[in-house]
């Protein structure tokens, strides 16, 4: 197969110049032949050459007649040159070997056969040539053009080598597989069991990437599904694993918190590509095992879960590797005030409730909205229906309130400086607590947020309290 009246950009012109005048034979490899076999946008190009990758990019950038930066990075043999939107790497051919202790290859030069050995999954040891003489086609030795016709991920050589060699590639296994819906050949399944293990040598941050581009693929349970039943995720998110399972009392049994976890996940993927508010998805009922109860008059309740899970945010977050900034604390907020909307939907809605979700949640609101829709899952569609419903009452709700009160992220307009510099005050517990009256109010819609009213209502307070004015 002939492939070049898809190479018809400026770079590959240049790529085939520059491969020329190297001498050497040089193809594109990986992902990018990968997408452009599945007609799927890449800005990524990684050639392969005989011989110095490094040398080869020099060469390319000078032809390029661009003014532009080789990004070298020495200890790999490799290179980055940037060609308007693309990045283009560059590598020598490289024969790997791996010791049991640890992923990282001993490196040789090697053929191109070499090089494709040592690649992942067939899909991604496919190569075009470069050169003028056969520019365009396409080197296959392990059938990935089939598999990629047949949406399968098999690995070129032995799964079994190719997974103990290296563990991250049981990930990218699944990872591939949630992003294009493909299979899993079953032989290459059957080498991710057995080699499970072998992912605790793999640092958390390499885990966390993967992990993260699964989450962020069109449908993410796929993806959590493979690592459950390859009983990796066992490994990596036992607490995400402990939602899973059934307990039946009294002929009563409650909702499977796994499964129902990854159908709100997909939910939010239907809405969001927001990485985080995904977590939020796969966090909202985290603490469930933790909060289980059985009690014969109620049956089965989850109490606290929204804070106990809260609570359980940062540990994870740490633990995973994943940042501990405000993406973190925006994903505990989620989790703490997932039940609120819902919670509302049970009962008469009042603007002061309305007010105080408001103000809780703030920015966030949009987002939390979000995932409490999502969140709505039952296999009866009548009683689903009959939840979205009362829940698009709670919106609309939210929306007049917000139109009138403007409560989102409010400050008060009496501060704590405010009352001291009125009263005479020192800072104290007395001011934190008169403040916190005025904001009360405020949520209860008992005064406005507006100055006047607000300072009536702060002499009252102090009155009340036998604070006079200037004291």
């Amino acid at each position: 197969m002939n492939l070049k009246e898809k190479l018809t950009g400026e770079v590959f012109t240049t790529l085939s110049k520059t491969a020329d005048l190297f001498g050497k034979p040089a193809f594109l490899v990986g992902g990018y032949v990968r997408d452009l076999l599945l007609n799927r946008p890449c800005k990524d190009i990684d050639v392969v050459c005989l011989g110095s990758g490094i040398e080869f990019a020099e060469m390319f950038l000078k032809q390029s007649g661009k003014e532009g930066h080789i990004g070298v990075f020495q200890n790999f043999g490799t290179a980055m040159v940037k060609f308007d939107d693309i990045e283009v790497e560059f590598v020598g051919a490289r024969k790997e070997s791996y010791r049991k202790d640890s992923r990282k290859p001993v490196v040789e030069n090697g053929t191109l056969e070499d090089d494709q050995n040592r690649r992942d999954f067939t899909i991604n040891a496919l190569a075009i040539s470069l050169n003028k003489e056969n520019f365009g086609d396409l080197i296959d030795p392990f059938g990935g053009l089939e598999h990629l016709q047949r949406k399968i991920i098999k690995t070129p050589l032995d799964p079994d080598i190719t997974f103990s060699d290296d563990p991250l590639r049981m990930m990218r296994a699944c990872r591939f597989a949630s992003q294009l819906n493909f299979d899993i050949d079953p032989d290459t399944f059957e080498a991710l069991k057995k080699n499970k293990e072998r992912i605790e040598i793999i640092s958390k941050e390499r885990i966390a990437e993967e992990l993260n581009k699964i989450i962020l693929s069109p449908k993410p349970s796929y993806g959590f599904k493979l690592l459950y039943y390859a009983e990796i995720l066992h490994i990596i998110f036992p607490e995400l694993v402990a939602l899973q399972g059934v307990e039946t009392q009294d002929g009563r049994g409650h909702k499977d918190n796994f499964f129902h976890t990854l159908q709100v996940l997909d939910n939010i993927a239907a809405y969001s590509n927001d990485l985080w508010l995904r977590w939020a998805a796969i966090l909202h009922d985290i603490a469930k095992p933790a909060t289980k109860r059985y009690f014969p008059k109620q049956g089965w309740t989850f109490h606290g879960h929204e804070e106990r899970g809260a609570k359980m945010v940062p540990h994870i977050f740490r633990k995973m590797k994943l940042p501990m900034n405000e993406k973190m604390v925006f994903v505990q907020k989620l989790v703490r005030l997932h039940l609120r909307p819902i919670a509302l939907v049970k009962e008469e809605v009042t603007d002061s409730a309305i007010r105080r979700l408001l103000f809780d949640a703030g920015d966030d609101i949009d987002a939390l909205m979000i995932l409490c829709r999502c969140d709505i899952t039952s296999k009866n569609n009548d009683k689903v229906k009959k939840y979205i419903a009362n829940f698009e009452k709670v919106e609309q709700k939210l929306k007049e309130v917000e139109e009138k009160d403007h409560i989102r992220n409010f400050q008060p307009v009496i501060d704590g400086q405010l009352i001291m510099q009125t009263f005479n005050l020192p800072p104290g517990r007395i001011v934190g607590e008169i403040k916190t009256e005025i904001r009360e109010a405020i949520l209860e819609g008992i005064i406005p947020n507006e100055y006047e009213p607000a300072f009536q209502y702060l002499l009252k307070v102090a009155e009340k309290r036998g604070i006079n004015l200037n004291a």
